[in-house]
């Protein structure tokens, strides 16, 4: 069964994550299928980059998601400034 989970980087109490599609029985940082966003909560705000059409995708093929990712993606998605010529 595949998830949609986090695997932490960065260093030692300096955490940040990758959000991931992998296999259930994999250990949390092992080999994952895709890459599908990243999450800093060190930042202020904290920052939350998901490729959202590929999180869809990965759930129509079965995929489940961990609690806190839905949480993050239950989020709505930051508005992009529009810049005026």
């Amino acid at each position: 069964m595949l998830m949609i989970r986090l695997a932490r980087t960065g260093a030692r109490k300096q955490p940040q994550y990758r959000v991931v599609v992998i296999e259930k029985d994999r250990a949390r940082n092992g080999r994952s299928v895709e890459v599908v966003g990243t999450y800093n909560p060190r930042t202020t705000p904290t920052s939350i980059d998901l490729k959202r059409d590929r999180i869809d995708y990965w759930v129509s093929k079965g995929a489940k998601m961990s609690d806190r990712v839905s949480k993050l993606v239950a989020k709505p998605a930051p508005a992009v400034a529009e810049s005026v010529a």
